[in-house]
Protein backbone atom coordinates (compact mmCIF):
# COMPACT_ATOMS: atom_id res chain seq x y z
CA UNK A 1 0.00 0.00 0.00
CA UNK A 2 1.31 3.56 -0.95
CA UNK A 3 0.07 6.19 1.30
CA UNK A 4 0.21 9.22 -0.79
CA UNK A 5 -0.80 12.62 -0.47
CA UNK A 6 -3.92 12.47 -2.27
CA UNK A 7 -4.59 9.08 -0.31
CA UNK A 8 -3.97 10.45 2.92
CA UNK A 9 -5.98 12.55 2.29
CA UNK A 10 -9.00 10.32 1.13
CA UNK A 11 -8.05 8.54 4.57
CA UNK A 12 -8.88 12.04 7.03
CA UNK A 13 -12.32 11.91 4.79
CA UNK A 14 -13.52 8.87 5.90
CA UNK A 15 -12.18 9.31 9.60
CA UNK A 16 -14.16 13.03 9.91
CA UNK A 17 -17.20 10.91 8.97
CA UNK A 18 -17.63 8.82 12.47
CA UNK A 19 -15.67 12.75 13.75
CA UNK A 20 -19.32 14.43 12.72
CA UNK A 21 -21.13 12.11 15.29
CA UNK A 22 -18.54 12.76 17.96
CA UNK A 23 -18.71 16.41 17.76
CA UNK A 24 -22.63 16.02 18.77
CA UNK A 25 -21.70 13.29 21.73
CA UNK A 26 -18.82 15.60 23.24
CA UNK A 27 -19.79 19.13 22.42
CA UNK A 28 -22.45 21.08 24.10
CA UNK A 29 -24.83 22.71 21.35
CA UNK A 30 -24.12 25.40 19.11
CA UNK A 31 -20.23 24.27 19.21
CA UNK A 32 -21.24 20.93 18.00
CA UNK A 33 -22.75 22.10 14.80
CA UNK A 34 -19.62 24.45 14.54
CA UNK A 35 -17.33 21.49 14.43
CA UNK A 36 -19.68 19.53 12.35
CA UNK A 37 -19.67 21.89 10.08
CA UNK A 38 -15.72 22.84 10.43
CA UNK A 39 -15.07 19.05 10.06
CA UNK A 40 -17.49 18.71 7.35
CA UNK A 41 -16.62 21.53 4.89
CA UNK A 42 -12.72 20.71 5.11
CA UNK A 43 -13.41 16.88 4.40
CA UNK A 44 -15.45 17.46 1.83
CA UNK A 45 -13.13 19.71 0.12
CA UNK A 46 -10.71 16.84 0.10
CA UNK A 47 -12.74 15.00 -2.12
CA UNK A 48 -11.89 17.38 -4.69
CA UNK A 49 -8.18 17.65 -3.51
CA UNK A 50 -7.24 14.31 -3.83
CA UNK A 51 -8.44 13.02 -7.34
CA UNK A 52 -7.42 16.36 -8.37
CA UNK A 53 -3.68 15.56 -7.15
CA UNK A 54 -4.17 12.16 -8.11
CA UNK A 55 -4.61 12.81 -11.78
CA UNK A 56 -2.26 16.06 -11.83
CA UNK A 57 1.18 13.63 -9.92
CA UNK A 58 0.13 10.55 -11.42
CA UNK A 59 -0.46 8.63 -8.20
CA UNK A 60 -4.12 7.50 -8.96
CA UNK A 61 -3.90 3.97 -7.01
CA UNK A 62 -5.98 1.07 -6.34
CA UNK A 63 -6.73 2.11 -2.61
CA UNK A 64 -7.94 5.46 -3.67
CA UNK A 65 -10.08 4.59 -6.15
CA UNK A 66 -11.69 1.86 -3.80
CA UNK A 67 -11.77 4.51 -0.64
CA UNK A 68 -12.80 7.72 -2.21
CA UNK A 69 -16.55 6.89 -2.83
CA UNK A 70 -16.48 4.40 0.63
CA UNK A 71 -15.55 7.64 2.19
CA UNK A 72 -17.92 9.62 0.27
CA UNK A 73 -21.13 7.91 1.43
CA UNK A 74 -19.61 7.33 4.89
CA UNK A 75 -19.44 11.49 5.54
CA UNK A 76 -23.03 11.80 3.84
CA UNK A 77 -25.14 8.70 5.87
CA UNK A 78 -23.18 9.68 8.88
CA UNK A 79 -24.01 13.02 8.79
CA UNK A 80 -27.80 12.54 7.60
CA UNK A 81 -28.39 10.24 10.43
CA UNK A 82 -26.94 13.39 13.06
CA UNK A 83 -29.24 15.53 11.58
CA UNK A 84 -31.89 13.20 11.76
CA UNK A 85 -31.53 12.87 15.23
CA UNK A 86 -30.19 16.02 16.48
CA UNK A 87 -31.96 18.77 14.20
CA UNK A 88 -35.15 20.48 15.10
CA UNK A 89 -35.81 20.01 10.97
CA UNK A 90 -35.40 16.15 11.86
CA UNK A 91 -39.03 15.38 11.08
CA UNK A 92 -38.90 17.45 7.91
CA UNK A 93 -35.51 15.09 7.12
CA UNK A 94 -36.40 11.81 7.53
CA UNK A 95 -38.04 11.06 4.30
CA UNK A 96 -35.79 12.77 1.97
CA UNK A 97 -32.66 11.56 4.45
CA UNK A 98 -34.27 7.72 3.81
CA UNK A 99 -34.06 7.94 0.11
CA UNK A 100 -30.57 9.01 0.17
CA UNK A 101 -29.96 6.24 2.34
CA UNK A 102 -31.42 3.32 0.51
CA UNK A 103 -30.20 4.60 -3.03
CA UNK A 104 -26.52 4.29 -1.58
CA UNK A 105 -26.88 0.97 -0.03
CA UNK A 106 -29.10 -0.15 -2.86
CA UNK A 107 -26.27 0.84 -5.87
CA UNK A 108 -23.62 -0.83 -3.79
CA UNK A 109 -25.30 -3.60 -3.70
CA UNK A 110 -25.58 -3.82 -7.39
CA UNK A 111 -21.84 -3.04 -7.55
CA UNK A 112 -21.08 -6.08 -5.32
CA UNK A 113 -23.79 -8.33 -7.14
CA UNK A 114 -22.32 -7.19 -10.84
CA UNK A 115 -18.70 -8.18 -9.54
CA UNK A 116 -16.48 -8.10 -12.83
CA UNK A 117 -19.03 -6.25 -14.72
CA UNK A 118 -19.14 -3.20 -12.07
CA UNK A 119 -17.33 -1.22 -14.32
CA UNK A 120 -20.86 -0.47 -16.24
CA UNK A 121 -21.93 1.51 -12.89
CA UNK A 122 -19.47 4.50 -13.47
CA UNK A 123 -19.83 7.11 -12.20
CA UNK A 124 -21.76 9.55 -14.17
CA UNK A 125 -21.63 13.78 -14.30
CA UNK A 126 -25.15 13.80 -12.51
CA UNK A 127 -23.91 11.16 -10.06
CA UNK A 128 -20.99 13.77 -9.26
CA UNK A 129 -23.66 16.60 -9.15
CA UNK A 130 -25.40 14.44 -6.82
CA UNK A 131 -23.19 14.11 -4.35
CA UNK A 132 -22.29 17.48 -4.69
CA UNK A 133 -26.04 18.78 -3.85
CA UNK A 134 -25.92 16.36 -0.90
CA UNK A 135 -22.71 17.86 0.41
CA UNK A 136 -24.03 22.03 0.09
CA UNK A 137 -27.57 20.65 1.53
CA UNK A 138 -25.51 19.05 4.35
CA UNK A 139 -23.46 21.84 5.31
CA UNK A 140 -26.78 24.52 4.81
CA UNK A 141 -28.38 22.21 7.61
CA UNK A 142 -25.38 21.95 10.04
CA UNK A 143 -24.78 25.66 9.41
CA UNK A 144 -29.06 26.30 10.31
CA UNK A 145 -27.92 24.52 13.33
CA UNK A 146 -25.67 26.93 14.60
CA UNK A 147 -27.73 30.20 14.11
CA UNK A 148 -30.85 28.16 15.80
CA UNK A 149 -29.25 27.60 18.44
CA UNK A 150 -27.46 31.17 18.68
CA UNK A 151 -31.02 32.86 18.18
CA UNK A 152 -32.60 30.47 21.16
CA UNK A 153 -29.43 31.92 23.29
CA UNK A 154 -30.20 35.33 22.58
CA UNK A 155 -33.88 34.99 23.22
CA UNK A 156 -32.88 33.80 26.58
CA UNK A 157 -34.90 35.01 29.11
CA UNK A 158 -37.03 37.25 27.29
CA UNK A 159 -40.84 36.89 27.35
CA UNK A 160 -42.65 36.37 23.91
CA UNK A 161 -44.30 39.99 24.11
CA UNK A 162 -40.86 41.66 24.03
CA UNK A 163 -39.13 39.42 21.41
CA UNK A 164 -42.58 40.07 19.17
CA UNK A 165 -42.39 44.25 20.13
CA UNK A 166 -38.16 44.00 18.80
CA UNK A 167 -39.70 41.97 15.75
CA UNK A 168 -42.22 44.25 14.99
CA UNK A 169 -39.77 47.22 15.31
CA UNK A 170 -41.39 48.41 18.57
CA UNK A 171 -38.62 48.23 20.82
CA UNK A 172 -34.88 48.35 20.40
CA UNK A 173 -32.99 45.24 18.75
CA UNK A 174 -30.24 45.67 21.23
CA UNK A 175 -29.32 41.61 20.84
CA UNK A 176 -29.61 41.38 16.53
CA UNK A 177 -33.15 39.23 16.83
CA UNK A 178 -34.49 40.60 13.41
CA UNK A 179 -31.15 39.68 11.32
CA UNK A 180 -31.00 36.28 14.00
CA UNK A 181 -34.49 35.11 12.66
CA UNK A 182 -34.66 35.92 8.99
CA UNK A 183 -30.95 34.00 8.56
CA UNK A 184 -32.52 31.17 10.74
CA UNK A 185 -35.44 31.37 8.26
CA UNK A 186 -33.20 31.13 5.29
CA UNK A 187 -30.77 28.45 6.20
CA UNK A 188 -33.94 26.58 7.13
CA UNK A 189 -35.62 26.68 3.59
CA UNK A 190 -32.76 26.49 1.84
CA UNK A 191 -31.29 23.84 3.67
CA UNK A 192 -35.12 21.68 3.19
CA UNK A 193 -35.07 22.89 -0.66
CA UNK A 194 -30.98 21.93 -1.16
CA UNK A 195 -31.69 18.12 0.79
CA UNK A 196 -34.94 17.44 -1.31
CA UNK A 197 -33.14 18.61 -4.54
CA UNK A 198 -30.10 15.92 -2.98
CA UNK A 199 -32.73 13.44 -2.84
CA UNK A 200 -34.21 13.84 -5.96
CA UNK A 201 -30.85 12.99 -8.01
CA UNK A 202 -30.04 10.34 -5.80
CA UNK A 203 -33.34 8.45 -6.86
CA UNK A 204 -32.48 9.62 -10.51
CA UNK A 205 -29.01 8.28 -10.28
CA UNK A 206 -30.22 5.47 -8.65
CA UNK A 207 -32.95 4.43 -11.35
CA UNK A 208 -30.04 5.12 -13.97
CA UNK A 209 -27.83 2.42 -12.83
CA UNK A 210 -30.34 0.12 -12.18
CA UNK A 211 -31.84 0.34 -15.54
CA UNK A 212 -27.96 -0.55 -17.25
CA UNK A 213 -27.31 -3.32 -14.77
CA UNK A 214 -31.06 -4.45 -15.69
CA UNK A 215 -29.75 -6.55 -18.76
CA UNK A 216 -27.50 -8.64 -15.80
CA UNK A 217 -29.63 -9.33 -13.92
CA UNK A 218 -31.74 -11.40 -16.37
CA UNK A 219 -31.67 -15.21 -15.57
CA UNK A 220 -30.70 -17.20 -18.46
Amino acid sequence: MQLTLPNLLTLLRLAAAPGIAICFLALPRPFADACALVLFVVASLTDYADGYLARKWQQVSKLGTMLDPIADKAMVVIALMVLAHFSTLSALLILPAALILFREVFVSGLREYLGDTAGLLKVTKLAKWKTTAQMVAIAVLLAQGIVEHTLGEAVFGLDNGHVTAILDGEAPDDVGLRPLFLLNDLATWAGLALVWIAAVLTVITGADYFLKARPHLRDE
